[in-house]
């Protein structure tokens, strides 16, 4: 509860500080209540995180569930952070933050600061900032102490009630971005720890502690820290956030290991997706496709442009991309047309996610990793980078990129890309299907192909880690300048995946990026193959 004592007691320690030269940054946010500042650097923050990987795990505190468990979803939604608290509504920052309410959903209370000057001023977090809907008020009583479960940037000052946000961390190390088209799709995370591996339980560590800093250099970018901690390590984050055509986030880590890692998940990405037009399930949705994303696209150390289109698995499925020294990887939603999906929730707007790796990382893997779902509610994608180097107890990790949320990959192929790709039953039309056969079309377009004339053909090189291919053709897409497409049949048995590799050539000189697709061949039984 914010009190008048409170208030007048805050007013003359500002204006002693302010004597001293230091102006807190709370007139950014002129009802907050700070605490006392103290000293406040990166490589502090780095220095305190490497003191407490030497040290137990203790689990933070969390309210008890009597507190939360009325403060379901429904309740949640209308809870509203009060416009006049925000951080940085006065001109410090061009970007105001706003706070989040602990809930049933997300528990865990989440310590906020102000850095000016390398000095820190603890936020002191208060049930009051926020507004509770008429028929839940009762519960705001339950709740003391630290009640921000996370935060939001928006995107001015003009009119923070009704102001969207750019960027949002919560849950975990969770958080999000709008892409060019202002809209949130896909996630990413602090860390991935041991996901889809083995016997080994999946540890989502939590970001506990953030600390606000105004850019005085750049009034378009805001500078977040983090102090990231779990039962298997603890790190210190620095994003500085730009807000460009879409979003672009630098980010530093230093990490610190308390125990072995089997699966050690670097800049990682997660998203949905259930079906597309490529191979939907009858039945499943009267939408063509759902998905924040469609695929995923590599840019390799040797220069190699790769996509690989998303499943939809029977059971989880792991790919690994070896590399050293990647230049570029992320998750991509390629299909842009409304068309495509026909509902409301705005799949064709979904951004994109492009990790562009700074400094040395080495040798290694990009990881995807697949999961079965039955609805779009479900994150069941995730993509990162997994060094090869071992993350064992007592191991010192930093690693920095950059990271693109926009509605295309930042540094695009010049060769021609590869589009969509559709299966269909294998064989001749009006011949008897072959069970055990499957057809495949992969268009590409763009490049060096807009100038190739329709006899000129360029060559198909495709290769298989099992099966049988047959009936290779290639040919320009009717009625199109620059688009050509790509026909073949797989013949294979039994279940195992199969590992398609295919990219087109004219002589000596490669004219595409490579597609790379896993086929299930347990997953669906062939059908018609769908039409362009």
């Amino acid at each position: 509860m914010v009190t008048r004592r409170d208030l007048l007691t805050y007013t003359s320690f500002s204006m002693a500080l302010a004597a001293l030269g230091f102006t807190p940054a709370v007139f950014a946010a002129r009802g907050l209540k700070l605490g006392k500042p103290e000293a406040f650097t990166f490589d502090g923050l780095i220095q305190q995180a490497k003191t407490l990987a030497q040290q137990p795990y203790h689990a933070p505190e969390t309210p008890p569930d009597s507190a939360l468990a009325d403060i379901n979803y429904d309740v949640y939604r209308k809870i509203i952070y009060k416009p006049e608290y925000a951080l940085f509504s006065h001109g410090e920052s061009r970007f105001p933050v706003t706070f989040f309410c602990v809930s049933a959903l997300h528990h865990l209370p989440v310590k906020m600061s102000v850095v000016e000057n390398n000095q820190a001023s603890d936020i002191i977090q208060d049930i009051d900032y926020f507004t509770f809907p008429a028929d839940a008020q009762r519960l705001q009583a339950g709740l003391i102490g630290d009640v921000f479960s996370g935060f939001r940037v928006l995107e001015n000052q003009q009119n923070i009630k009704n102001e969207k946000d750019w960027v949002s961390f919560l849950g975990a190390s969770y958080f999000r971005a709008v892409g060019e088209q202002g809209q949130f799709g896909l996630s990413a995370r602090g860390i991935a720890i041991n996901t889809v591996s083995g016997d080994t339980k999946e540890e989502f560590p939590d970001f506990t502690h953030f600390w606000f800093e105004a850019s005085k250099e750049d009034n378009d970018q805001l500078v977040v820290y983090a102090l990231l901690d779990g039962p298997s390590i603890c790190g210190a984050y620095r994003f500085v956030m730009h807000r460009t055509k879409g979003v672009v986030m630098d980010v530093d880590c230093s990490l610190f290991l308390r125990r072995d890692v089997s699966r050690f998940g670097i800049a990682p990405q997660t998203s949905m997706f259930w079906f597309s037009k490529m191979a939907k399930g009858s039945g499943s949705d009267w939408r063509p496709e759902v998905h924040d994303s469609d695929g995923l696209a590599l840019w390799t150390g040797s220069g190699e442009h790769i996509w690989r289109p998303l499943n939809n698995p029977l059971q989880v499925q792991v790919s690994s991309f070896s590399d050293t020294h990647p230049r570029g990887f992320g998750l991509r939603q390629k299909e842009r047309d409304f068309n495509s999906y026909l509902g409301s929730a705005g799949y064709e707007r979904r951004p994109d996610l492009w990790i562009e790796p700074k400094g040395d990382w080495g040798k290694g893997s990009v990881q995807l990793v697949e999961i079965p779902t039955d609805d779009e509610i479900f994150d069941n994608i995730v993509a990162m980078w997994v060094p090869e180097q071992e993350a064992k107890a007592g191991s010192e990790h930093q690693f920095s990129y950059r990271m693109h949320w926009l509605a295309d990959e930042p540094f695009p192929s010049t060769l021609a890309r590869c589009g969509a790709t559709r299966l269909g039953r294998g064989g001749n039309p009006g011949a008897y299907p072959d069970p055990k056969s499957r057809k495949f079309l992969v268009e590409f377009t763009g490049g060096e192909l807009k100038t190739l004339s329709a006899d000129a053909k360029p060559e198909a090189i495709i290769s298989a880690s099992r099966g049988k291919l047959s009936g290779i053709q290639v040919e320009k897409s009717p009625g199109e300048k620059d688009r050509w497409r790509v026909f073949f049949d797989l013949h294979v048995d039994g279940k195992e995946p199969v590992e398609l590799r295919l990219y087109l050539k004219s002589g000596e000189k490669t004219l595409s990026e490579t597609w790379a697709y896993q086929y299930l061949p347990f997953t669906s039984t062939p059908k018609p193959l769908l039409g362009v």
